[in-house]
């Protein structure tokens, strides 16, 4: 039987990126998304419903994440779910956290606001490879010169 874990969010930043670093030098990021979801009760009241999630990147889109994500900017992310368990410090208890391990990134809305634009304005470097810079049978002839961007993705 197959098997799929696959995350697609939307959300807003609750808070400011941490960007930290492995001792071989790779970038984390963990960021918290906030999902509304509207809808009307049975007495016909609209409501709105808040999940909160935690996101954690790593690489390049970590470090993406902590220079253009801010609180309050909106963001899409393609990951998957992990489980984290740890043992409680304080209790001695097992705990367990679902989180997202995020594997995309675009960024959304305009670069100075934190925006609600639903249209994705930038994509994350990972979308890129240097084989699509390159011309392939069958294209136009058209090459990316990535090198002259100041923007990472």
């Amino acid at each position: 039987m197959a098997n799929v874990n696959k995350v697609i969010l939307i959300g807003n930043c609750t808070r400011d990126p941490e960007v930290r670093y492995t001792p071989k030098g790779t970038a984390v990021a963990d960021i918290g998304l906030a999902m509304n979801r509207y809808f009307s009760s049975d007495g016909g009241e609209r409501r709105e419903e808040t999940t909160f999630v935690d996101v954690t990147l790593w690489g390049r889109q970590a470090e993406v994440a902590g220079e253009y994500l801010k609180k309050g900017r909106p963001v899409y992310i393609e990951g998957r779910l992990q489980m984290d368990s740890w043992d409680d410090k304080n209790t001695g208890q097992k705990r367990t956290k679902l989180k997202i391990v995020g594997e995309q990134m675009q960024l959304l809305g305009s670069r100075d606001s934190g925006g609600s634009s639903s249209a994705p304005q930038q994509r994350s470097e990972s979308n890129f490879t240097e084989s699509s810079n390159q011309n392939s049978g069958g294209n136009d002839g058209a090459q990316f010169d990535t090198e002259d961007d100041d923007i990472p993705f």
